[in-house]
């Protein structure tokens, strides 16, 4: 009897098999389906990364300014790899130390406890000598690590990359604390260098626009220079040299340096900003001095820190504690004409390669718009000299000689009258003529002085310092000269003759309380003589008069005498008694 299906024990294995199969399908589907959820899930993660890589490339490029966009760029990384603390350190070319340190994630007064910013040790330093990224899980299990200052919060994972701006590294990213614990993974790794991959493009598009935009506030700067120096009225032309370079090189002090007539020292003709008023006016010597230095060679020099060589000196550095500097040669058409001198306060960023270059620029400028300046000045000069000249010749071709025909006239008339009230009123005449004759002379001089050919007269010379004296007096005295003076006064003897006018004057000035000065010189082929005649207090006290001793030592050099004496000479009864000082002294 056939028997049946139930009872063949090969149905029954195949059975008993099919259940095990399809579990076996069930559980292969189902791992198939959570890999897929996975990678879906890292596929939608990766996305959301992508696009916060691309949203945080949008951000540090969509502004310019250098600060801002470093800002940015630090922030955008904290948000990348979701770091907490974040900072961007910029390396200083020269030192290979860390010039900005800029940081998030820190409050003010956490930052302020701390004290001063990373100098780059420890692990940031080794990624400025070795620009490679690092990875870590807990910092201070690095033994590269040198720990944290005082009221420094606790940081465990760290995340390092460089940032290059073309083939030069800018800088560095340094990212601490992962949110959610861990170290942070490869991947945010490859985000945050392609981070820094935009940022060095965004860093040199910041430097280049800055570089352009001070380059137009350089020029700009020049502009207005040459505009005031070439204007009929405008600011002194080194202070403004000085103060505009000080305002766009953001310096803190800023000097126009000059030489000397002896061409061995130099003079601070002009200063701006820390330390100004000491250091106006301040000489000293050219030698081993880097302003000399700039001087000689003609070739602007850049100083990181004034103290560092200690072959030259810096004026800046006696008055005020400087440390990046720029020195500038002021060229000109036969020499150098001096330096400008910019400077920044110890512990300021340096001045770079870039600044030198444009205000050297603005520095060639300024020196051109003095050349044209003093062109104008010597052309002004050359038309008031010619004026000078033709009314000196007029007084002296017309009116001189029209006077002394005149004096001349009224001289033989009143000759013609004997002894008679009539012929004393005309000698008056004539010897007012003769007054007037003189100080027609004198004007004559003082047309031709200081500017005109003569410079070098004894006329001018002794003009010249009652010019300089007048405001010390506060009136313009009264100068007669009587004689071939310029003839007969030998060379030796003329600075003798300025010392006694100027010793006379300033006395006056200083003790008389005077509200008249005559200055009267007379010379003869035999005598020279000075009087200085005032309408002040009188002679006073004289002991102590080291001024006087001077001046009477400087007579008896000559075989002279200085004689003191009251003056009640005046036709007018004075108000003061006055005092006459008189100096002579005879020729040979």
């Amino acid at each position: 009897m056939p028997s049946s299906d139930s009872d063949d024990p090969g149905s029954a294995r195949e059975n008993s098999s099919a259940p095990q199969v399809a579990d076996g399908s069930k559980r292969e589907l189902a791992e198939l389906r959570n890999e897929l959820i996975d990678r879906a899930r890292d596929l939608v993660a990766a996305q959301g990364r992508l696009h916060g890589l691309l949203r945080a490339n949008q951000a540090i490029v969509g502004d310019l300014a250098l600060p801002a966009v470093l800002r940015r760029i630090v922030q955008a990384a904290c948000e990348l790899a979701h770091a907490r603390y974040g900072a961007l350190g910029v390396i200083d070319s020269a030192s290979g130390g860390l010039e900005q340190f800029v940081h998030v994630g820190l409050d003010e007064q956490t930052a302020a406890r701390i004290g001063h910013l990373p100098k780059g040790k420890g692990l940031l330093g080794v990624l400025i000598d070795d620009p490679r990224p690092i990875r870590l899980r807990t910092i201070t299990d690095d033994p590269r690590s040198v720990g944290f200052p005082a009221h420094h919060p606790p940081m465990t994972s760290f995340l390092g990359v460089p940032v290059r701006v073309r083939d030069d590294v800018f800088g560095n990213l340094y990212l601490t604390e992962r949110e959610g614990g861990g170290q942070f993974t490869a991947e945010d790794e490859e985000l945050v260098c392609a981070l820094a991959a935009t940022a060095g493009v965004a860093i040199e598009n910041a430097r280049l626009y800055e570089q352009a935009r001070h380059r137009q506030d350089w020029l700009q700067a020049s502009a207005e220079v040459t505009r005031q120096l070439l204007s009929p009225e405008g600011e002194e032309p080194l202070r403004l040299i000085a103060r505009q370079a000080r305002q766009i090189a953001d310096a803190d002090v800023v000097t126009v340096v000059l030489p000397t007539a002896d061409g061995q020292r130099l003079i601070v003709e002009v200063a701006a900003g820390e330390g100004a008023d000491e250091l106006t006016a301040l000489i000293y010597p050219i030698e081993n001095t880097l302003v000399g230095l700039a001087l000689a060679n003609g070739r602007p020099v850049l100083i990181g820190d004034a103290g560092e060589d200690q072959r030259y000196t810096l004026h800046l550095s006696a008055v005020v504690p400087v440390g990046p500097v720029m020195i500038l040669p002021l060229g000109g058409s036969q020499r150098v004409r001096g330096a400008l001198v910019i400077g920044r306060l110890r512990g300021r960023p340096r001045f770079a390669q870039v600044d030198l270059d444009m205000a050297n620029t603005f520095a060639n400028h300024a020196a051109v718009a003095l050349e044209l300046a003093d062109a104008r000045t010597d052309q002004q000069r050359v038309v008031l000299l010619e004026d000078r000249d033709r009314i000196a010749r007029d007084l002296h071709d017309h009116v001189i000689q029209r006077l002394f025909a005149a004096g001349l006239t009224v001289q033989s008339v009143a000759s013609g009258l004997g002894p008679d009230g009539r012929a004393t009123r005309l000698s008056r005449v004539v010897s007012d003529l003769d007054e007037t004759i003189r100080h027609i002379r004198t004007s004559i001089f003082q047309l031709r002085g200081p500017l005109g050919p003569e410079t070098g007269t004894v006329r001018t010379q002794m003009l010249a310092v009652v010019a300089q004296l007048a405001p010390l007096l506060g009136f313009d005295p009264q100068v007669r000269f009587t004689g071939p003076i310029d003839a007969v006064v030998p060379e030796p003897i003329v600075d003798d003759l300025v010392a006694v006018l100027r010793e006379a004057l300033t006395n006056t000035a200083r003790h008389a309380r005077a509200t008249r000065v005559d200055v009267d010189v007379t010379a003869s082929s035999t005598e020279l003589s000075i009087d200085v005649t005032d309408d002040g207090v009188g002679i006073g006290d004289t002991e102590r008069r080291s001024g006087l001793a001077n001046l009477r030592q400087r007579a008896e050099r000559h075989g002279g005498a200085l004689i003191l004496t009251r003056n009640a000479s005046y036709e007018t009864p004075p108000i003061q008694e006055g005092t006459r000082v008189r100096w002579t002294i005879p020729l040979s």
